[in-house]
């Protein structure tokens, strides 16, 4: 072999060898509980993320590359998202990471990806402080496009006091760090209306019976009950009163949604409201085609999402990451935070349209002018005022002057 035939077999060995790195597939980690009483949350989230990556895939993935999904159920357990947390980040090798349903799981797992300098993209969890986490550091990781607390708790205090006048309100929350701190934000939203509480009662997730502390909020004179946790423990609550004969609204947060609140709760549950990103209806010919689409892939019962804000936002979560990915020209991690915080092209999604969803000091997509207000209605959600109805039909995008979010101290 002459000089010129190695030095052939030499590049063309070198080109085999880029065309088979360039092949490698982008790994992108999918954190959250798909068992126990938060998968309603899970599962559907997994699906919208599942859908999304299989769109972008069959277009020819990003830069080249497919998306593949590594899934980890957290078991909405901290210490399980802690290990999950070091196993995609060190030994899978993630780009990126989306998921988390619950914030303590949040609080207590996204520390590492932010050690490692790796984006996550929390599309469910809600909890105010989870993208604060890290304001103290040059470069904070963490990403968001849901709804945050700090959103939901005046919308809920705003349905209850101005909207439908009710004079006193007692709140009943779990004690996870998600009811905790969602408790925390609707006392503050109270507190900017001039109103206290009449009874703040905590509770455990899979406790049973709620008869102590629906008696104490019954007997201050509550006239609506608002609530920070899970559809399971929700349900409870209106079963007991049900079994109380004592119906009064219930008011809460996003989570009034999720089908196993509806479900358990049965008749009990008709007519509770909750903030929500997105309603299972047609409304515009994104939502009509991801719901057509969710639905013939996933063939759930009733042919009802059992987590609709769920599964859209985890959706949009991969096609924001995908965007961040395609400009940055990289998978390497402070690329791809500098791109998310100056994203170039909107990106379509289900929930909203996102046109500059970020900056470096807003890692929030969503704000206030976003969410619409849910009913739970002959056994799913609908929405609770025509005029929203005809405003989810627009294009929402994301506005830094909306009102309604309270301010988050450090």
């Amino acid at each position: 072999m002459n000089f010129t035939s190695k030095a052939i077999s030499t590049i063309a060995l070198a080109a085999a060898m880029t065309a088979a790195f360039a092949a490698d597939p982008i790994k992108i980690g999918v954190a959250g509980p798909f068992t126990g009483g938060s998968s309603s949350m899970g599962v559907s989230m997994r699906d919208g993320v599942k859908m999304a990556t299989d769109e972008i895939n069959k277009a020819g993935g990003v830069l080249g590359r497919q998306i593949q999904l590594i899934e980890r159920d957290d078991e909405a357990k901290n210490e399980r998202g802690v290990q999950i947390a070091q196993e995609l980040i060190n030994k899978e090798k993630v780009a990126a990471t989306v998921g988390y349903i619950n914030t303590g799981v949040a609080l207590a797992s996204q520390r590492f990806y932010q050690e490692a300098k790796i984006p996550v993209m929390n599309n469910v969890a809600t909890g105010s402080a989870i993208t604060h986490q890290f304001d103290d550091q040059p470069g904070n990781y963490i990403f968001r496009n849901a709804a945050h607390d700090s959103i939901q708790a005046p919308m809920i205090v705003e349905e209850a006091i101005t909207r439908r006048g009710f004079k006193k309100v007692a709140i009943l929350a779990d004690s996870t760090n998600y009811g905790q701190l969602g408790r925390e934000d609707l006392e503050k939203a109270l507190a900017l209306k001039s109103v206290k509480a009449v009874a703040v009662e905590k509770f455990n997730i899979k406790d049973v019976d709620m008869t102590a502390q629906l008696l104490k909020a019954k007997e201050a004179g509550a006239e609506a009950v608002l609530t920070y946790a899970i559809g399971p423990e929700l349900a409870q609550i209106a079963n007991g009163m049900t079994k109380l004969g004592w119906k009064v609204p219930m008011i809460g947060s996003w989570t009034l949604s999720m089908a196993n609140f509806i479900d358990n709760a049965g008749p009990g549950g008709e007519g509770a409201r909750m903030p929500q990103t997105f309603i299972q209806e047609p409304t515009t010919p994104k939502r009509q085609a991801f719901i057509i689409n969710y639905l013939k892939t996933f063939n759930p019962k009733n042919a009802r999402i059992d987590s609709p804000v769920s599964a859209a936002q985890g959706y949009d979560s991969i096609y924001l990451l995908a965007a961040a990915i395609k400009q940055a020209g990289s998978t390497d991690g402070p690329k791809i935070k500098a791109a998310l915080e100056d994203l170039k092209a909107p990106v379509e999604g289900v929930v909203t349209t996102y046109n500059k969803p970020f900056t470096a000091k807003d890692h929030d997509a969503i704000t206030a002018n976003i969410p619409v207000f849910g009913e739970v209605k002959g056994a799913k959600v609908v929405y609770a005022y025509p005029d929203d109805q005809k405003k989810a039909s627009e294009v929402r995008v994301k506005d830094a002057n909306a009102k309604g979010a309270l301010v988050i101290k450090k």
